[in-house]
């Protein structure tokens, strides 16, 4: 292969095998991976680079200003508010993200913590394991069977949550203003155009639009305080669009019966947070997209995304700033 036909790929914070494997098969694709730790400095990386793939490292206008090959920035995952994207359009610069490949894990993770709240399962471990069987008496497990689900949002992960709680038997109710109300009809739940209404009608709530300047705050104190005293919400999208400060408050008063909790404002949470020692959540590190399987399908997505770019045939469902395409 002739060198000018070369490109290179920087894979920041490494790349699983299923992916690496795809630039591999290639001869004119070359491959470095770094690693962020102390002593850093991602921009020394740049300056040969033409396709770039991030986990969730910041990708500033600073930064993208110093790569000036750059042909693609492809992102594994689907979140994208880490990457200054209207720098990238400026150049002209596709962001990639990974389609579905990790939407029915999301969604998967959205039921299992709805699932262990209602069900008292922790709770009823440790009093199985502390020898006292009578647990069952002290707790009151509830039915997803026939409870009203609030979906907000209903794109590639809200709308896998809609059939599995569908599945459940639940009433399912969605809230997302950018979504075409004949399809959430079809998919078998009802479009709902008052938030706030939905909310206090709901049993269970699950958080699945993406963060930005419309979304950012949108579940704060007054609309945590219209829901139920016996609802549940649970948050896998991005943390800020649910107000932590104002869910806390929120559980401490018991004004919400528990919460399920994947996402965080800041990540990692800092110690000392209240929520550690809450009887009524459950906590994950923004770990409900990652398993075996989507680990491995978003690496080859995330990856095939490059190659599709410098290829000159990306998939436009996967293009976030689709004006780049002309």
């Amino acid at each position: 292969m002739n060198a000018t036909n070369m490109r290179k790929v920087l894979c920041v914070q490494g790349m699983p095998k299923a992916g690496l494997d795809l630039f591999a098969a290639r001869d004119d694709i070359e491959v470095e991976i770094v690693h962020e730790g102390p002593g850093f400095d991602l921009r020394a990386h740049l300056g040969d680079i033409h396709g770039i793939t991030l986990f969730g490292t910041r990708y500033t206008r600073e930064l993208i200003a110093a790569t000036p090959s750059l042909e693609v920035c492809s992102r594994f995952g689907v979140g994208f508010d880490s990457v200054d994207v209207p720098a990238l359009t400026e150049r002209g610069v596709p962001l990639m993200v990974a389609g579905t490949a990790n939407s029915v894990t999301v969604a998967e993770h959205a039921m299992f913590m709805m699932l262990d709240l209602a069900k008292m399962a922790r709770q009823y471990h440790a009093g199985v394991a502390a020898g006292n069987f009578g647990v069952r008496n002290e707790y009151s497990a509830l039915d997803l069977y026939e409870k009203r689900l609030l979906s907000v949002g209903f794109g590639r992960i809200g709308s896998r949550t809609v059939k599995r709680a569908l599945g459940f038997e639940m009433d399912v109710q969605v809230y997302d203003p950018y979504a075409d109300p004949a399809a959430v009809r079809a998919a078998g739940a009802e479009p709902v155009d008052d938030l706030d209404k939905a909310l206090a009608e709901a049993d269970f709530v699950t958080i699945h639009c993406p963060r930005n300047e419309e979304t950012y705050g949108l579940i704060g104190a007054d609309r945590l305080a219209r829901m139920k005293p016996t609802a549940i919400i649970v948050t896998t999208a991005r943390g800020g669009i649910v107000n932590e400060a104002a869910l806390i408050e929120a559980l401490q008063n018991r004004t919400i019966l528990a919460a399920g909790i994947d996402v965080f404002d800041p990540e990692p949470p800092l110690p000392g947070n209240p929520l550690f020692t809450m009887d009524n959540v459950l906590l994950s590190p923004h770990s409900a997209g990652v398993t075996r399987e989507s680990m491995d399908r978003m690496a080859m997505v995330t990856c095939q995304n490059v190659i599709d770019v410098f290829d000159g045939r990306p998939v436009p469902a996967h293009v976030v700033n689709k004006e780049v395409l002309g």
